[in-house]
């Protein structure tokens, strides 16, 4: 085995450990053949005098996929969806122009990773403020042979049948914050929907202020009149992107028992991911009635 195969062959497995032990696992279907894109981590900042970081990448699949690797703008609606954009919006401030990354397109063998290396340049008259950018990994067809879509099918006498392959791509953000930032939230309009037969949701609004994001994880517990406190759900790695003011959520609750929820409290509890250090962002609580 080439000494490069093997370097990237144990990358890929320290990686693969790595992601597994800390919970941070993300596998993309890349593929109808069942190719994964592995990335760590899943989203990057750059702050105070930060000029460069390093993602990697790992095809955890079975067939060799290429990946083309770009800078997109994408904007996040009140529901977190993510639309692509060109013009920017009164607050909003793209990364593109700061950024800089290589390789720009990677091939990877099953079982084999890649690091990507992300650099950051500020010109001398930035504005302080944050910038964000999300760095895109679109799968590219394969050649195998042929140039057309359209294949005959070898069991088949003078037929002509159509081939199509579904390909897919995943994007993270990438965000260079500049100067004095600051962010704080608080969680609001908490409403409790019951519906007989259903399962339970609790919808709330994050609201958020100062000039960064916020991004962390959300738990629903349950206060009991008696008995311990217990989780009811958890939905983590939830954000809230500068410029946007609020952010609508609807979370499934487990139902304790197969009861409805009556006679205590839910307690909402926002804290940044524990890598991040894990402080609490926000709390609010819903008496239940």
């Amino acid at each position: 085995m080439p000494p490069a195969t093997s370097s990237r062959n144990t990358r890929a497995a320290h990686l693969l450990q790595r992601l597994t032990l800390s919970g941070l696992l993300f596998l993309l279907p890349a593929s109808h053949a069942g190719a994964e894109l592995m990335l760590y981590p899943t989203r990057v900042v750059f702050a105070g005098n930060q000029r460069a970081a390093q993602l990697e990448l790992i095809n955890n699949g079975s067939e060799r996929a290429t990946y083309r690797i770009s800078l997109v703008n994408r904007r996040m609606s009140e529901t977190g969806a993510f639309s692509e954009i060109d013009t920017p919006l009164p607050g909003e401030q793209f990364a593109d122009d700061l950024l800089r990354y290589s390789p720009r397109q990677v091939t990877l063998e099953p079982g084999t990773g890649q690091a990507v290396r992300i650099m950051v340049r500020k010109p001398a008259n930035l504005p302080s403020g944050e910038y964000r950018s999300h760095l895109l990994f679109a799968q590219q067809p394969e050649a195998r042979g042929s140039t057309s879509i359209e294949e005959r099918d070898p069991a088949a006498k003078n037929e002509i049948g159509i081939k199509l392959t579904t390909l897919v791509g995943i994007s993270i953000p990438v965000i260079v914050r500049h100067g004095n930032t600051d962010a704080s939230v608080s969680l609001t309009q908490l409403d409790l929907q019951q519906p007989p037969g259903k399962a339970p949701t609790l919808e709330l609004q994050m609201e958020r202020s100062g000039s960064q994001s916020v991004y962390g994880d959300l738990t629903v517990s349950l206060i009991p009149a008696r008995g311990a406190e217990q989780v009811l759900a958890r939905a983590n790695g939830v954000a809230v992107y500068s410029p946007n003011r609020v952010r609508r959520a609807n979370i499934a609750l487990q139902r304790p028992n197969g009861q409805r929820l009556t006679d205590g409290a839910l307690r909402v509890s926002y804290r940044e991911q524990a890598e991040d250090g894990g402080a609490l962002l926000a709390e609010a609580v819903l008496q239940l009635p």
